[in-house]
């Protein structure tokens, strides 16, 4: 027997009946011979590991501008948190780990620079407008490898696009990825700006810390036991409605002092006109583009679609340094 047919063995035997099998995914968009060590799903986190996409999330911002201190997180670390209470959740749960995982690790694959100022800023000039969930799913369906793409399942694909709020995906290992994703941001976005000193433990609601704690650690660990205690056995991903709540409340303070806060959000609109700025540039400048772009133009893609891959799919440094490139003046050393 195969290594990955032993595997497979595995997976029927010990996980959940509600689990998405390895074995049982609707394949990929090109068939390939399947892999004579790793299930279908392992093999998909192994190449968004190695992908570009992935490397460049180090360098992109998570909620915080430019912040001057080495432990503020990134998109990468982000993605990183949302991937370890992902695999908690499925371990607990007996889900199929290595499709949560494969789903957290590319979730943000084709986030912005700059946060979701960059994303809104290019959803505004683009007529295609730009959404980071469904440009994940491009990065990794056609913009990866130089325009082969990633050829993931359909199960990863699916949890990809719909790891929002608005989406639903497919399995259960995506809602566990996308109320993961929730779980992430609100915890480490409130570490942060008690970092920075925006917030103070003391700021948060007796009405919210009541329910799911004082503390990120016990807000944490409250959010993880609520979803396994609530989903196990289940056909479903869910939190008890009074944690529910707790959870909207607590994002809705989150927005209110944090997202939408004056301090940290000052340098936004300067990161909205550098990603406008650019994508007005190359959309004139076109054979500027990498030839693997300007090459899409002869398979139908829009040149405002591939300015955006271009423009979106740079790091915050990068963005910066192309933009001081193009626009500010050189000094003389004559």
């Amino acid at each position: 027997m195969l290594i990955r047919e032993s595997l497979e063995a595995w997976e029927r035997d010990f996980l959940s009946p509600y689990a998405k099998l390895s074995e049982e995914s609707k394949g990929r968009l090109r068939d390939e011979e399947p892999c004579d060590i790793r299930p279908v799903f392992q093999r998909d986190r192994d190449r968004i590991i190695h992908s570009k996409a992935f490397r460049r999330l180090k360098d992109k911002t998570q909620v915080f501008l430019s912040p001057e201190g080495d432990h503020y997180r990134t998109r990468l670390t982000h993605t990183l948190e949302v991937s370890q209470n992902a695999r908690t959740l499925a371990k607990a749960l007996q889900l199929n780990e290595e499709l949560v995982e494969a789903i957290a690790l590319g979730h943000d694959l084709g986030h912005t620079p700059f946060g979701h100022a960059g994303e809104r800023a290019l959803n505004r000039v683009c007529p295609y407008g730009f959404d980071h969930a469904k440009q994940s799913v491009r990065t990794v369906d056609v913009l990866e490898k130089n325009g082969q793409g990633l050829n993931l399942t359909f199960e990863v694909r699916d949890g990809i696009l719909n790891h929002q709020t608005t989406g639903m995906p497919s399995t259960l290992e995506g809602k566990v990825v996308r109320l993961s994703d929730k779980i992430a941001y609100i915890h480490h976005d409130m570490d942060d700006a008690m970092r920075a000193g925006i917030l103070k433990e003391s700021d948060v609601p007796r009405s919210i810390g009541d329910v799911i704690g004082y503390t990120c650690g016990e807000r944490l660990d409250h959010f993880i036991h609520d979803i396994v205690m609530s989903s196990i056995g289940r056909d479903d991903v869910m939190m008890s409605k009074p944690v529910e709540k707790a959870m909207s409340d607590i994002r809705q303070f989150m927005f209110e002092h944090v997202y939408q806060n004056n301090i940290a959000k000052a340098e936004e609109q300067k990161a909205e006109t550098l990603m406008e700025t650019l994508y007005e540039y190359y959309l004139k400048h076109f054979d500027a583009l990498p030839a693997d772009l300007k090459a899409r133009v002869d398979k139908g893609d829009p040149k405002e679609q591939l300015v955006c891959d271009h423009v979106g799919a740079m790091t915050d440094r990068y963005a910066i340094s192309v933009y001081e490139d193009i626009f500010i003046p050189k000094v003389w050393m004559g």
